[in-house]
């Protein structure tokens, strides 16, 4: 019922909303005499700003037309490789007709980006596939909105998520022989998942694993997320969050966990930073501020855009990782696409190198939960194991904006060119990356994606050029739970654990994290 009273009310408002943009738009026209008073730039702004809130939110586009290799630019064209009905695999397909720079392309790596599906869309990496597109060959998981998928395509689940993955590992597996995957928040728990059920059965398993910020164990470190699910029963949510989807979508019918509730709790948790970022949208544009005004619009077409959630995935989510902690446990078990119940055990992956980022103010997972995998992946090598703490970053910022441009990726690619084997031969793809553009258009850098609602984040982006000091490893926090695990791991050593400061020697300061969303 609650959806549809959300729905009927942005019915209601979306006359409104198109005639405030109207007016807005009439009353700049610069053939209105009076077009450039202060009373009527802001009538202008007043109605550019209501209609900025009343609108709705479609999904943001990419957008990245090109990139640079080597000072070259190279053209950008998306397609999808493989359609599936919840998930498309996007290939950012690269293409120069500079002999030099096509050589470059065709011997690098391929990486699997897998992409949240927590709520926004896997636009939410844009800066992510822009900057490792100028050294890798780039697919990325783009999630579908499961309020647009009708009934007859069934329920979309957990193991399901996990099945994909393996599909899509198979798919770069075969086209280039192996891969490299990174996954970012959400989905390091299902991939790691994915990787662990092809390495118990022998299959050929991605070059390097590279898991940033997810909640792996999300009894270390605990965040404001962790304990609403760990504090509100199963029953609660199924009973409070999840809606069925309106009549006038495609999946009409379908239960899903709306993603009109996840933007308004985003939003709750910081109304007085929301407000002031409106606030200061209507102030830039009294003063024709067009530059701020735009940045502010970039941020809130991302920020507002969101999908709704097949309720048994998201469910079994909150049960797996928040309340029964099945993958540290090693009591979960997977049914793979011919029905078969397979356990999950991360200490079967031997020829995968591992990598864990954590940011130290991140308050969405907390310090050391990432970095459990090195607990349960006992099998791996040390030295093909790697821990990041990033200091000074939040959860956004260990995979977009300036520092993950400038100190979490440099450290990225290196661990990936690191355990990428040389190719003996040149690599052979007659249809990748061949073909010249048939233009060339340079887009300007845009302005990294910052997130509002990250109180804690306190240094400054501007920040000296990174410096790398060895430090211990984190602390293990014990696991808070009476059950006992299913298999005691064997005692390896610690991953190495690089404390990456992205603020000047001798002005650290201690922070202590908010809660955040």
């Amino acid at each position: 019922m609650l959806y549809h009273i959300y729905e009927a009310q942005r019915s209601l408002l979306e006359p409104f909303a198109d005639f405030a943009q109207a007016t807005a738009k009439l009353y700049s026209n610069p053939l209105l005499p009076l077009s450039k008073s202060f009373a009527t730039q802001r009538t202008v702004a007043a109605f550019d700003l209501f209609y900025r809130l009343a609108k709705d939110y479609e999904k943001p586009q990419f957008g990245i037309q090109s990139v640079q290799v080597n000072g070259v630019d190279v053209t950008i064209r998306e397609r999808v490789e493989i359609d599936k009905p919840f998930c498309e695999l996007r290939r950012f397909k690269r293409f120069s007709d500079h002999p030099a720079t096509l050589d470059t392309l065709l011997g690098q790596p391929p990486v699997l980006i897998v992409a949240p599906l927590s709520g926004h869309y896997a636009t939410l990496l844009r800066d992510t596939v822009r900057s490792m597109l100028g050294d890798h060959k780039v697919y990325i998981t783009d999630w579908k909105n499961a309020r647009m998928i009708p009934l007859s395509e069934g329920e979309f689940h957990l193991d399901d998520y996990i099945n994909y993955v393996q599909e899509f590992i198979r798919h770069l597996q075969a086209r280039y022989g192996n891969c490299h995957v990174i996954s970012v928040c959400q989905p390091t728990v299902p991939v790691l998942a994915a990787v662990s059920l092809m390495a118990s059965r022998g299959e050929k398993t991605p070059l390097s694993m590279t898991m940033m910020g997810g909640p792996i164990n999300a009894q270390r470190s605990p965040t404001s997320v962790n304990n609403l699910a760990m504090q509100r029963s199963f029953e609660w949510f199924e009973n409070n969050v999840i809606h069925r989807v309106p009549d006038n979508y495609p999946g009409a019918g379908r239960r899903v966990y709306p993603g009109f509730l996840q933007h308004t709790g985003f939003v709750a948790m910081n109304p007085d930073r929301h407000t002031s970022s409106h606030y200061d949208y209507f102030k830039s544009l009294t003063r024709g501020d067009e530059a701020s005004a735009e940045q502010h619009r970039k941020f809130y077409d991302e920020y507002n855009a969101v999908l709704d959630l097949d309720a048994p995935y998201y469910l079994q989510t909150i049960r797996v990782v928040f309340q029964d902690f099945n993958l540290v446990r090693g009591t979960w078990d997977i049914r793979n696409p011919e029905g078969q119940l397979e356990r999950v055990r991360p200490q079967d992956i031997k020829d995968t190198a591992l990598l864990t980022i954590e940011g130290e103010l991140d308050d969405i997972s907390g310090i050391g939960q990432t970095q459990a995998a090195h607990d349960l992946c006992t099998s791996i090598a040390p030295d093909a194991r790697q821990h990041l703490e990033i200091a000074g970053a939040g959860h956004y910022g260990i995979f977009s904006g300036s520092r993950w441009r400038k100190v979490v990726y440099p450290q990225v690619r290196e661990f990936i060119l690191r355990h990428q084997p040389k190719p003996s031969v040149p690599a052979q793809e007659p249809v990748e990356e061949v073909a010249p553009p048939a233009e060339k258009t340079t887009v300007s850098e845009q302005k990294q994606f910052e997130i509002i609602i990250n109180t804690a984040q306190t240094a400054p982006e501007n920040a000296n050029p990174a410096t790398v000091q060895e430090a211990p490893a984190l602390p293990t926090a014990a696991v808070a739970t009476a059950a006992p695990t299913a298999a005691a791991a064997p005692a390896t050593p610690a991953a190495p654990a690089i404390v990456v400061n992205a603020q000047p020697a001798g002005k650290r300061k201690e922070t202590g994290r908010k809660a955040k969303r």
